[in-house]
């Protein structure tokens, strides 16, 4: 559920109110009983919560370029004249 923040109109109080999307809004200050608006707000920050979830997992871009080139040194590297590397294959078996 929403926290909503509300403002007197009567005497400029501020407060906040825990109740569902669906709730009616207030309508009176609780300090002088005059009217109320809602007032609008930018929200809360977006909050990740649970297993899987690190305070290191929005990275800074330097530290995404130094990952892609960690990761491209790893990578195997194409041969120099561009055919495939017969050396690997094991011999085939004949055929009884």
């Amino acid at each position: 559920m929403p926290t909503y923040e509300y403002k007197c109109t009567k005497c400029g109080y501020i407060f906040e109110e825990f109740q569902s999307i669906n709730d009616r809004p207030f309508n009176e200050c609780p300090k002088c009983k005059g009217k109320t608006e809602r007032v609008i707000t930018g929200g809360t920050g977006f909050l990740l919560k649970g297993t899987g979830f690190y305070s290191t997992d929005h990275r800074s871009e330097s530290y995404k370029k130094g990952e892609i080139k960690e990761r491209d040194s790893f990578a195997p590297s194409p041969s120099t004249d561009g055919k495939k590397d017969d050396t690997k294959k094991k011999p085939k078996k004949d055929a009884k």
